[in-house]
């Protein structure tokens, strides 16, 4: 039997109770995903009786994640988010649409809440090449004019990045 990989730091999502149906709209949506394993607790917790606590072993993009469905504990909030790193538009304009489509809310700067409260950063590959300029005045820019966006615009902020 081959012996999976193990990975050192692993995200960990507290849902109240959508673990499993979180993770399964993320699969849905983005590739190299899929739902790995799903565990129910066998025993009473401090979250709930036996088999009321799911822990979801989960792969969005081959990234491994994990999300439990243990009741109220801490809200999500702006504290993190998970960013996607899009090459060109329509991949961004997809992965924001699926989002938005599902129940997700906008918000400025390329953020998206989604129908759990989980944040979402849906931002081009190429801006953060452009934050990364030696130049200020062109990042000063490609930040005026992100900080105009909702969703983000690859043409807008290479055109602020090229100063046209």
């Amino acid at each position: 039997m081959a012996e999976a990989r193990r990975t050192k730091i692993l995200t960990h999502l507290w849902y109240a109770k959508e673990a499993e149906e979180a993770a399964r709209l993320y699969t849905s949506i983005f590739p190299d995903s899929r739902i790995d394993h799903v565990t129910a607790l066998p025993s009473d917790s401090p979250s709930g009786p036996a088999g009321a606590v799911k822990v979801v072993d989960f792969t969005l993009f081959g990234q491994p994640l994990r999300a439990m469905s243990a009741g109220p504990h801490h809200d999500f909030n702006d504290a993190m988010s998970l960013v996607v790193s899009c090459d060109d538009q329509a991949e961004l304009d997809r992965y924001w649409n699926a989002l938005m489509e599902t129940g997700g809310k906008a918000q400025a700067c390329g953020w998206i809440i989604d129908r759990f409260g989980v944040r979402w950063q849906i931002v081009p590959a190429a801006f953060e090449q452009m934050m990364r300029d030696r130049d200020v005045t062109r990042t000063k820019r490609v930040t005026d004019a992100m900080l105009k966006m909702v969703k983000l615009d690859i043409a807008v902020l290479e055109r602020a990045y090229r100063g046209n």
